[in-house]
């Protein structure tokens, strides 16, 4: 089993800035695609139900079909990860987008789109164990918050430009079948560059210090000295035993609930509540998106620092809940209305990086990639149950319950958020000191008195 050391401090101390600088671009760039191809359907379901004669509600299946497959994958390609590498499994999903816009751009009708979603969900499910997994073992801890904020701007920006590149290149060219194939293309350029790049990538690293490395402080820094890896964890599956695992899944399905409610019907909700056109409405979502990545690239500065995770996701996501609950209350001007939405992007934003770093400390040594693996597909099931669920509420004469519904989803994120920090800083008190050997205790250590 790994040592402490390999999993805490996974990049020598002495590593320069542009070695981080490299794989953080690098796999932000393969973040960015995969969120691009999220959007590879949805943003073109006006033309498949104009050219092939299908409802909206057979469309939305489309999503389910995307979101379950790569939800499921996500959860088991964490374990390939921890077996075989990072490495393969990307190429592997970048070859499945390409497929995916291929299969997308010769379809006949619902089974040909039905195909390429699927094919796209399958390209998904690797993502986050491979890219935690890699920017965890090579870049310096002191710079994983920033490493972190890049790899959240990326999937922000991913999501916000595939509906301008797909809809304008099906302006541009008069077919969305040409735009299907400009994103195979995509897909293909980022495959190659990647596999230019493999060297960077390379997350199979044999060697480790056991030197703290600068600016690895705090909480983090405590955790490192006083976790040594259990024998209960040696089993694979060990690590589903952990309350902050399923925590952390929780915290993600919640946010996602939010996110998937703006993503798929901000638009919709908007008209109905306030008349607006739908040329202006259809940019909520860019505008959301655009606010998420500024606030990632604060966020990312401070998760760097030793502030409490759980204390600057819940200032963060509460901010954003408020501004959806002036929304849902239904009497402001339409275009504040339109605004405050759109800035509510800037909180969840802000309390990416924490999130992502309050999962770090929640992964046990040896296990980051199942762990990543298990808790991002909470993001895959948020994204599959939200849609149908909001899409219904709107369909009912209920548009102002997809805000008071995001609203009190960001609640619950927070919540689980909390029980994370709770069950870790437990954790902690629970082991004793790696420097004594000792087996990990069951109960916490006496307190001495003062």
């Amino acid at each position: 089993m790994t040592t402490v050391a390999t999993q805490t401090h996974p990049a020598s101390p002495g590593i320069s800035w542009a070695q981080d600088a490299s794989t953080m671009s690098l796999v932000g760039m393969a973040h960015g695609t995969s969120h691009f191809f999220h959007m590879l359907l949805p943003p073109l379901f006006p033309l498949f139900a104009r050219d092939f004669g299908v409802s909206y509600a057979q469309l939305g299946l489309l999503v389910t079909v995307f979101f379950a497959i790569s939800g499921v994958g996500q959860a088991l390609s964490g374990f390939i990860v921890d077996r075989w590498g990072a490495r393969p499994a990307l190429f592997t999903a970048l070859a499945c987008f390409a497929m995916a816009a291929l299969a997308g751009s010769v379809a006949q009708g619902l089974s040909g789109l039905v195909l390429a979603a699927a094919l796209a969900g399958l390209g998904n499910a690797p993502f986050h164990p491979v890219d935690f997994t890699i920017l965890n073992k090579r870049v310096s801890p002191a710079r994983l918050g920033h490493a972190f904020s890049v790899h959240g701007i990326s999937g922000n920006l991913g999501w916000a430009l595939a509906p301008v590149v797909l809809l304008g290149v099906t302006s541009l060219s008069g077919s969305w079948r040409v735009a299907m194939q400009v994103a195979a293309g995509w897909a293909l350029l980022m495959l190659a560059l990647m596999v230019w790049q493999r060297a960077k990538l390379d997350d199979r690293v044999s060697e480790r210090t056991p030197k703290e490395a600068p600016g690895d402080h705090g909480v983090r820094g405590q955790e490192a000295a006083a976790l040594p890896p259990s024998p209960d964890l040696e089993h694979p599956l060990a690590f589903l035993r952990l309350p902050g695992v399923w925590l952390c899944f929780s915290f993600f399905f919640w946010s996602t609930v939010a996110l998937s409610a703006i993503q798929s019907f901000a638009s919709p909700a908007l008209i109905a509540m306030h008349g607006l056109p739908v040329a202006l409405t259809s940019y909520v979502v860019t505008g959301y998106m655009m606010f998420g990545a500024f606030g990632m690239a604060a966020g990312g500065f401070m998760a760097a620092r030793a502030w409490p995770l759980e204390r600057v996701i819940a200032v963060c996501l509460l901010g954003s809940a408020s501004l959806l609950l002036a929304v849902a209350w239904g009497g402001l001007p339409p275009m504040v209305a339109l605004a405050l939405v759109a800035i509510s992007g800037l909180g969840t934003g802000l309390a990416g990086p924490s999130r992502d770093m309050l999962i770090k400390r929640a992964a046990p040594p040896g296990a980051t990639g199942r762990v990543y693996g298990t808790v991002y597909s909470g993001l895959d099931l948020g994204f599959a149950l939200a849609a149908p669920m909001f899409g219904a509420l709107i369909d009912r004469g209920m548009p102002q319950a997809v805000f008071l519904g995001s609203a009190l989803a960001l609640a619950a994120g927070v919540a689980s958020a909390a029980w994370v920090g709770l069950h870790a800083a437990q954790r902690l008190n629970r082991k004793p000191l790696a420097a004594q050997g000792a087996r990990a205790l069951t109960k916490p250590l006496p307190h001495k008195n003062s």
